[in-house]
């Protein structure tokens, strides 16, 4: 059996979206505020950066979500149906999501961002800068399905989202 690892949240995502939604993520501010067991000096720098590597848990999920079967994106029949591990979302086994939000400011704990597709309580587990030269090397190749899906509205701005 795979040994078992526990992880303890270092941050909160305070404001910014208040519901989990599947598009207009786009220009939400949000604060991701570092907990009082971490010393300010764990943040010394980060100013520097335009982005950030967020690793975030999907909190609102529950374990019943998880589904390891293949499925077509978004229950699009027009879609192919893939895998688990071939879907970005929280039906994943351990309910992880990885963001790249773009770091406004930094004041104290509170690091001011936008474009985090996480909601107001989420549970940081990590961050890091987007270091350019960690992001993929050569050309991606991806189906047509992800940006048929994901283009037209998933990073539109959250104020042009229909109430």
């Amino acid at each position: 059996m795979a040994p078992t690892y526990e992880v303890k949240p270092i941050a909160t995502v305070v404001g910014g979206h208040t519901r989990v939604l599947d598009d207009y993520q786009g220009g939400v501010r949000s604060t991701i505020r570092l907990h009082d067991e971490y010393p300010l000096e764990t943040l010394q720098g980060i100013e520097e950066f335009s982005h950030l590597t967020v690793t975030w848990r999907f909190h609102l999920a529950v374990p019943d979500d998880v589904q390891l079967h293949a499925r077509s994106p978004r229950g699009n029949p027009n879609w192919p149906a893939t895998g688990t591990f071939v879907h970005r979302n929280h039906r994943r086994p351990n309910q992880l999501a990885i963001s790249y939000p773009r770091l406004l400011d930094v004041n104290g704990r509170d690091l001011l961002v936008t474009d985090l597709d996480a909601v107001d309580g989420t549970p940081v587990l990590d961050l890091a800068p987007y270091f350019e030269q960690m992001g993929p090397r050569g050309v991606v190749r991806q189906p047509a399905w992800p940006g048929e899906m994901l283009d037209p509205c998933y990073w539109s701005d959250a104020d042009r989202r229909a109430v």
